[in-house]
């Protein structure tokens, strides 16, 4: 099964008239890459967690025409899980998400700590957003995670807010706490290579619950995604 991402005002669009146009770059891939045929069926998803079955009516020289059917799993975890990340180096945060993508985590927010005073600027930042938008046609989610950052560390407050469970890894936690779900959301903070330092530890420990991974330390990105695989079902 193919699955196709529309954006979101096409895919309403779509959803009223029954009908969707496919042209540009998705046509390219559909129809000449992927060489789709009249009649063939695949998956429309709106990147916000809608997902609609569709079918083949009709393939131009430069554009298609498909008809929307019945309402299409969305393959979304039932637990919304936020990954708050030390800013990485361009290809490991590019590696990160694309497989937080995969497990389905719902936003990755990079964070400025005091031993990653990296940016990221906007042409990063929109390659990191076609990573996504590539794992989530792959692995035939509904929903694009929330791309952001740099946030600086002023912000972690305002970036759990509201969530369920949170938890920060600290290699120095008490291996008796476990990772494990006890709301509908939460967020995972991962700190970066060398750690938390002492300010950064203190500040947590009043937004979220340490939690260690094992004994061997992990690098930043392979920490976050065993955090959430062991969270999302």
């Amino acid at each position: 099964m193919i699955t196709h991402l529309l954006d979101a005002g096409d895919f309403a669009r779509a959803a009223s008239t029954g009908e969707a146009v496919v042209g540009g770059e998705g046509y390219r891939h559909l129809f000449r890459a992927r060489r789709l045929a009249t009649g063939e069926r695949l998956r429309l998803v709106d990147g916000r967690g809608r997902a609609r079955w569709a079918e083949v009516k009709r393939v131009g020289r430069r554009d298609a025409v498909l008809v929307l059917g019945g309402e299409a799993p969305a393959n979304e975890p039932a637990y919304a899980l936020q990954l708050v990340v030390a800013m990485l180096r361009p290809e490991r945060a590019a590696w990160l998400v694309e497989k937080a993508t995969e497990l389905g985590v719902v936003a990755i927010r990079f964070l400025r700590t005091a031993r990653t005073p990296r940016e990221l600027s906007a042409a990063r930042l929109g390659r990191l957003e076609r990573v996504a938008r590539a794992a989530l046609v792959q692995c035939h989610r509904a929903r694009l995670p929330e791309i952001s950052g740099v946030h600086p560390w002023a912000e972690l407050e305002r970036l759990v807010h509201g969530q369920g469970d949170r938890f920060f890894l600290d290699p120095e936690a008490d291996p008796a706490t476990r990772l494990e779900r006890r709301g509908l959301s939460g967020t995972v903070l991962v700190g970066p290579e060398g750690g938390w330092d002492a300010t950064e530890q203190k500040t947590l420990a009043r937004h979220a619950v340490p939690i260690g991974l094992g004994p061997r330390i992990l690098r930043v990105e392979t920490a976050a995604l065993v955090a959430a695989a062991r969270l999302l079902p």
